[in-house]
């Protein structure tokens, strides 16, 4: 492979580059994330995505907080987009402006101000049609579309009015109480402040999601009244609204309490990702992949990874990060939106926004900043730093060498110490260093400036110039030898 000097791998344009090689990745054996088929019609998710979340003691927005790669609401708007929903509606208020930034895929609608749940969802009344509404919280991240999906056919074959995502809780402290009648319907829901000596001993309690027949809930929301101490509209009114229409009100309950589990803190923003990490990544074990220590391995929702991989403690896999068969990613490396083909070894490493190629070795300790793209079977040694470069097949820079805007070519050798001088002071150049080369020891080459094929650079050389195919260049000074100098000068 010879590399042009017009080549030019430009940051964040590497990404759309490679995706044209993922086709070399068999797709069958990459992990599925457990995506459902999209089996479910006429749908409308609503998610309630408003609140201030002053407990969170952030300047972001409650739902934007992060765990395992993504924001709280948009784990809620997969989920729901996962069983069918196309664009839900998120209906935003604190922080509304950047929530709007940072999720897209979704219709937004605005809740001024914030009179209570059942306020929230009369601001999407002109998105509620004949089919169904889906009900969702932008702050509880571990519901999964295979819950929703249950929920959902339960619901259907039902013929519900309203159907009520539940569970059993140990403490119920808190929550509102779910009462069955002796058909196992829901009588009714008892708020905690509410509850008497006989009601305080339930424990399934509401989680507030709910799939809706979309008539009867539009219908159910304009009779909703604010008649209550705080001068809300709650969406559970609108419950009793459509059971007295002589619908059946029914409680689908959850074996996994946390699916419903809300985050209001940071504290409980780490216990939420400390659950989902341990979903990940026995999914990923189940599918093959050899995790040495899951609990000190942690991998984003969104990342891929073909089975026989194996993946040492302290690892962190980030973003859209995509590995193939065979890979060995070793202790303590962090891989964000790289892409590693076949059997690639990676040892105390960082990687972003990279391709790496088949059977290449990077590490211990390479730092490979965005922008590159390496070839098959070529080596990335230790403290070998890489920036917005393209690296041939069978290349190596085994240590100590830096490589910013470069083009390298097959078969080429980096010595010890090498350095793309690629910053002028104004701008950045670029460097091309053809197939065959050696380059030796301590070598600065001073962009802009060609290598051509098959030459060689000694050692201590400075190259500000280009060196033609097949030459031996040498820039260093003549070494002189002073016998005798020490003892005149003791």
């Amino acid at each position: 492979m010879v590399c042009s000097g017009n080549t030019y791998v430009l940051k964040y344009k590497w990404f759309v580059d490679c995706l044209s090689q993922i086709v070399y990745i068999d797709m069958k054996k990459i992990y599925n994330r457990g995506d459902i088929l999209n089996n479910v019609c006429n749908v409308t998710a609503v998610i309630l995505a408003a609140g201030e979340g002053k407990r969170m003691y952030s300047k972001l927005p409650k739902v934007l907080h992060k765990l395992c790669g993504l924001s709280m609401v948009e784990h809620v708007i997969n989920s729901a987009k996962e069983i069918g929903c196309e664009e839900p509606i998120v209906v935003v208020g604190h922080g509304a402006d950047k929530v709007k930034a940072a999720v897209s895929g979704v219709r937004f609608v605005l809740q001024e101000v914030q009179q209570g749940t059942g306020h929230a969802v009369m601001q999407a009344e002109e998105y509620i049609n004949d089919g169904d509404i889906l009900v969702l919280y932008g702050d509880t991240p571990l519901v999964s579309s295979a819950k929703l999906m249950e929920m959902y056919e339960f619901h259907k074959q039902g013929g519900y009015g309203v159907t009520v995502l539940t569970a059993d809780y140990e403490d119920p402290t808190g929550y509102g109480r779910i009462l069955r009648n002796k058909e196992g319907l829901i009588e009714s829901i008892v708020e905690d402040k509410d509850t008497d000596q006989e009601t305080k001993v339930i424990k399934e309690i509401n989680s507030g999601m709910y799939f809706f027949n979309g008539p009867q809930l539009k219908k159910a929301l304009k009779k909703l009244t604010n008649d209550n101490a705080q001068k809300e509209y709650y969406l559970t009114d609108c419950l009793h609204i459509i059971r007295a229409e002589g619908y059946g009100i029914a409680a689908f309950k959850t074996d996994d309490p946390a699916e419903i589990m809300g985050v209001n803190n940071k504290l409980q923003l780490a216990e939420a990702a400390d659950i989902m990490r341990k979903r990940i990544v026995r999914k990923h074990m189940l599918a093959g992949v050899t995790v040495i220590d899951p609990g000190n391995t942690y991998i984003d929702k969104t990342v891929k990874i073909a089975r026989d991989v194996t993946i040492y403690p302290g690892c962190i896999l980030e973003g859209n990060t995509i590995i193939d068969e065979d890979c060995i990613i070793g202790p303590a490396s962090r891989i964000r939106d790289g892409i590693l083909d076949k059997g690639v070894s990676v040892q105390n490493s960082v990687i972003i926004e990279s391709k790496v190629g088949e059977g290449t070795t990077v590490g211990p300790f390479a730092y490979l900043r965005p922008g590159n793209v390496i070839g098959k079977h070529a080596k990335i040694g230790d403290f070998v730093e890489m920036k917005n470069s393209n690296f041939g097949d069978n290349s190596k820079a085994s240590h100590l060498t830096y490589i910013g805007d470069g083009d390298v070519g097959s078969n080429v050798n980096l010595g010890c110490g090498v350095v793309f001088v690629n910053y002028d002071g104004k701008k950045k150049n670029r460097t091309t260093v053809e197939d065959d080369c050696f380059v030796g020891c301590n070598v600065n080459l001073v962009a802009p400036v060609t290598v051509k094929k098959g030459s060689y650079l000694a050692a201590g050389t400075t190259i500000t110039k280009d060196v033609p195919e097949d030459s031996l260049a040498i820039g260093r000074a003549k070494q002189e030898n002073k016998e005798g100098w020490v003892k005149k000068l003791k």
